[in-house]
């Protein structure tokens, strides 16, 4: 019954493409076309997600200076129609184009531990009411049910409100996000945290949030984003 409600509705209302207009294909809201051309990663390393041309390879920053994630693992490069998706999504509350993103990560889940919980990178509450949804929070909660892993919404916050990562450059991300994360030290912690984001640049936020994560004992952190900036 609910899949002839669904069928129904996908004729009366067929997918429409949120790149280019067209009409949307597998049921997605993006064409054949567009699908083609996008800026999957294939080969990056596993550290920083850096693209390289050898797979598995460790770029040399990380091989220097470790970072705090045991691995990262990013569907896309940041560059068109990716580039135009995820700030109608962020920023101006197209969250159709939330949906296809999460359902284009999908396409490409990494293998995590069986222990692992998914963690969305929370926003501070005063951006939460500026904002009106969390959109780390939209894509983790898809990714998790696919997956099959918990989704822990609870374990991480906001310590402070810092300034929009955006407008400051790579030194500036860092000092801005020192001290920024808190974990709640009435819940229990997992083995293995993935956290979810949408995209990462200089990587700041997220090495933010996994040493709160590793000060307070978990033991394994991982990532896994919508977008690298190169």
């Amino acid at each position: 019954m609910v899949d002839g409600w669904r069928r129904a509705w996908r004729r009366a209302w067929p997918a429409h493409c949120l790149a280019c207009g067209g009409r949307g294909a597998a049921g997605r809201d993006l064409c054949a076309a567009c699908h083609a051309g996008l800026p999957w990663l294939r080969t990056a390393c596993p550290r920083c997600a850096l693209p390289l041309p050898t797979p598995g390879s460790v770029c040399g920053e990380c091989l220097h200076r470790p970072p705090p994630l045991d691995a990262i693992h990013a569907a896309f490069l940041y560059a068109p129609p990716l580039d135009r998706l995820l700030p109608r999504f962020k920023f101006h509350g197209d969250l159709a184009a939330g949906r296809l993103l999460a359902a284009l990560m999908r396409e490409t889940a990494p293998s995590f531990p069986h222990d692992a919980v998914i963690v969305p990178v929370p926003l501070h509450r005063k951006r939460l009411r500026m904002r009106g949804y969390d959109q780390a929070l939209e894509l983790a909660k898809p990714l998790a049910a696919t997956c099959g892993l918990p989704l822990r919404d609870d374990l991480l916050h906001r310590a402070r409100a810092t300034a929009a990562q955006s407008r400051l450059h790579a030194d500036q991300r860092k000092r801005n996000l020192r001290n920024a994360f808190e974990v709640d030290s009435d819940c229990a912690l997992p083995a293995c945290v993935v956290l979810v984001d949408d995209v990462m640049t200089t990587g700041a936020t997220l090495h933010a949030a996994a040493k709160a994560l590793r000060k307070a004992g978990v033991a394994r952190v991982e990532a896994w984003v919508c977008a690298r900036v190169p």
